[in-house]
């Protein structure tokens, strides 16, 4: 019970609307803090919950050069995550496509370009966050040039620290700056990042 454990937080994971809502009403009333809820919805509600609008993936929006309409995406990602009660999603992709045989980025990302991602992150991030929910930008350090799926196993970066520095890491430091509030650490293996001897 979320009361008598003290549940912070819910992740809506897999599902119809109607039970997530059901259950958070329910977590909600039960609850003597306020819950932090979240959702892994890269491209909305529906990467997790059927019956919901589908929006394109990153790769298509990659395309996009008006900044304006990122913003109005995630915009129209966090107005949809509020009515059902999220606060928290964790979107944006800013790893750089660097690596055409990644199994896991892929489409996922908005480009090879360090600067269309940059960009696209934090407008579609402001977006999220203007209407009221938390952005968080993944996968930090930088997943793009790996060519093994970090859900099976330890991937490893082998890039320079110089690489990494300008390519992988621009898109976090242009988030950071834009104001913006969260960032998922990667499960990666960077050896000339690893200061133990």
């Amino acid at each position: 019970y979320v009361g008598d454990d003290e549940v912070g937080g819910l992740l809506f994971y897999k599902g119809e609307c109607e039970d997530q809502i059901e259950l958070y009403n329910r977590a909600v009333e039960q609850s003597k803090l306020p819950l932090l809820v979240a959702i892994d919805g890269e491209w909305g509600l529906s990467m997790r919950l059927s019956r919901t609008p589908r929006f394109p993936v990153n790769m298509a929006l990659g395309a996009i050069s008006d900044p304006n309409l990122l913003f109005e995406y995630g915009y129209e990602m966090g107005r949809q995550c509020r009515r059902m009660g999220i606060s928290i999603n964790f979107a944006p992709v800013v790893d750089v496509n660097s690596n055409p045989e990644n199994p896991v980025i892929g489409r996922r990302a908005y480009s090879d370009d360090k600067e269309i991602v940059a960009s696209h992150g934090v407008n579609y991030s402001l977006g999220l966050e203007s209407a009221g929910v938390i952005s968080c930008v993944k996968h930090f350090p930088g997943h793009g040039d790996t060519n093994q799926d970090s859900h099976k196993t330890l991937p490893t970066i082998n890039r320079s620290k110089e690489t990494i520095y300008d390519v992988d890491l621009y898109p976090f430091r242009k988030y950071v700056e834009s104001g913006c509030n969260g960032a998922m650490v990667a499960h990666l293996n960077i050896p000339s990042l690893d200061t133990i001897t």
